[in-house]
Order: structure tokens, then sequence, then C-alpha cells
């Protein structure tokens, strides 16, 4: 099979992501082999890549890279299951999770993946997992966002950020949404009741009130954060690149964290469960016309290390999807 490869680790992934020939994965009675149709690209793609901050490294490789390739989401056709699983069969259409998914077929487990939405498209559906999981535990779980409360939602225009939006808007919530100017209208679309644009306006500036924020994207400052909230109001933090190599952002989670029991207001944040639990609910919201991906551009696998790039440069909105030749 064709799969994406990376030998070792780099910030740029033209210079560590490759495509070659190798063996298709070999299953245990536990797993499923899944003929990859399409797969998608997120900023884990290239912390995994990049091996940064190193705090990732004792999961990812102390000194080189553990996975074949850093690819994690997917959709695509079950092509042979293990003597041990149910529920799937060769030719279900299914979508999910699946170490080295930059491939044309990849290994997963059966609690990993769940059918795929019927209405979707691969690439579509591909865009799904990992970005729309997140978001629906930082809104739904860790938020606890529900009807009628004053939401703020920051780098709503970015893969997390649109599902995000799209899932406090459909559990009643009053939506406002942080992104760029070229980006307002898109974002709006998605149900956003409130826009600001942080290139003109600062979204934090002044008591707002928030019952519920999510931190996708930017440094903002904790304290700020916690001004903008209600005093019972729950900060979720899912991102904020920094630039240290060693924690990379990750410092101001750990703080809120430490905070968080010495306050009325919640703070926090956690690391996204990947789950067919999950799955289910995000295709029930799917079929139900709540919720939809924004794929923004799609790239070929041998393309990958453009796809990355693309995701880089900051200019997309939504997520970024690969598409595989069909067989």
């Amino acid at each position: 099979m064709t799969a994406v490869v990376q030998d070792r680790y780099g910030t740029e992934p033209e210079a560590v992501l490759r495509t070659a020939r190798l063996a298709r994965p070999r299953i245990g009675p536990r797993e499923v082999l899944v003929r990859v149709c399409a797969s998608s690209v997120d900023r884990g793609t290239w912390h995994l890549m990049a091996g940064r901050p190193y705090a990732v490294r004792p999961v990812s490789g102390l000194r080189g890279p553990k996975l074949p390739n850093p690819g994690r989401s997917f959709a695509g056709v079950v092509e042979s299951v293990g003597s041990e699983v149910t529920g799937f069969a060769p030719g279900d259409q299914v979508y999910g999770t699946a170490v080295a998914a930059f491939a044309e077929f990849a290994a997963t487990r059966p609690d990993r993946i769940a059918p795929k939405p019927a209405g979707l498209t691969f690439e579509e559906a591909a865009a799904v997992p990992v970005s729309a999981l997140t978001a629906l535990q930082a809104v739904r779980d860790h938020g606890r966002v529900r009807e009628g409360q004053s939401v703020l939602v920051t780098g709503a225009s970015g893969g997390v950020g649109t599902f995000a939006v799209q899932l406090a808007h459909a559990l009643g919530a009053r939506v406002t949404a942080v992104a760029s100017t070229a980006k307002l209208d898109a974002v709006r679309a998605l149900g956003a009741d409130r826009v600001i644009d942080h290139t003109r306006e600062d979204c934090l500036a002044g008591p707002r009130g928030y019952d519920a924020v999510i931190d996708i994207a930017g440094n903002s400052r904790l304290r700020n954060l916690r001004r903008a909230l209600t005093p019972r109001g729950r900060l979720v933090i899912t991102g904020g690149e920094g630039d240290g190599a060693w924690l990379g952002g990750t410092d101001r989670q750990l703080r809120a964290q430490a905070l968080s029991p010495f306050t009325t207001q919640h703070l926090g944040t956690f690391i996204a469960s990947e789950h067919a639990d999950g799955l289910r609910d995000l295709t029930a919201l799917i079929d139900a016309g709540a919720l939809r991906p924004v794929v923004d551009r799609v790239f070929t696998l041998a393309d990958t290390a453009a796809a990355v790039r693309h995701l880089l440069d900051g200019r997309h909105t939504g997520k970024v999807s690969l598409t595989l030749p069909a067989r």
C-alpha cells in the first residue's frame, strides 16, 4: 500500500513527510482493517510530526517518532475484521480514528469507529472524528453548556471551533464567536448569534458575563479569561499555541487546573477521548441537520505535506482533508 512515512521529527512538513510503499497492516482478532478513502489533518498532526512541545515525546517517541505517520482521523470501508470482532463486516462504510491513518489501509479497534453518516462524503466524514469529538467534549461534557446560557468560542473558524459553534447553538446557547475579518460570515452562518473580529476588538475587554468560555485559539491571559466569565462560569481550554519548546503553551492549562479548586469558577482543560459512543452522538447530530463539517480544501495523499502547510498558514476555515484514489 501507499502510506505517508515520517522517519524523524521536524517542524517543516515538506522536510519530514514523504510517501512510500509499505506492507498492509496485519490485524489481530480484536481489530478491524479499513480501506481508507479519506483522512484529515489537524493541529495535532503538526505536534506529532514535530515532536513539539517536548512534553509529547514520552508518548510519541523520545528521540524519534514511534508512529509511522501522524494521521488520526479517517473515513473508509471495512476490508476485513478480526475473529472476535462483532458489529462490523467487510463493505461497511465507517469513520473514526486510527494510528497511521495517512495510508491506503489502517488498522483500528471497533470501539474507535462508527458507521459513516450517510449524508456525508468520505472527505467530509474524515474531517469529523478528532476535531468534532474534541468540540463535543469541550462544549457538552466539560463546558456543560445548556439552553439559554451565553457562550464565548475563541478560534471559532478552525477545525474544532467550527464544530464548537454549531454544538453550542444546537444546545440552545447564545453563541459569541471570535474569528478574523475574512471568516466572520462563515462563522455567523454556523449559528453564531454574535461575531467578534479579533483583529479589531479584544473579545475579553470588560466584563461580559459568559456562562462558558471555550478557548480554542490564542494565548489570552488566564485572568482575562476569568474576567469574562460569570462568578460560577466554566472555562474550558482546548488549545492555544505557545513558543515554548518544552510546554508549548500548555503551562496556561496547567495553571488553570491548579487554580480551579480555589475559585467558584470552574477552570480546566482535558485530553479528548476517541471512542465510538461520541462518534454515534455526532452522527445523530449530523443526521438531524444540527452539525456539519466545514471542509476548506481537499488534498491528495501524495500532497499531505502541502495539506499540513496549508493548515499551518492559517488561512483555512474549518478542516483540511486528504482524499485517496478509489481502488
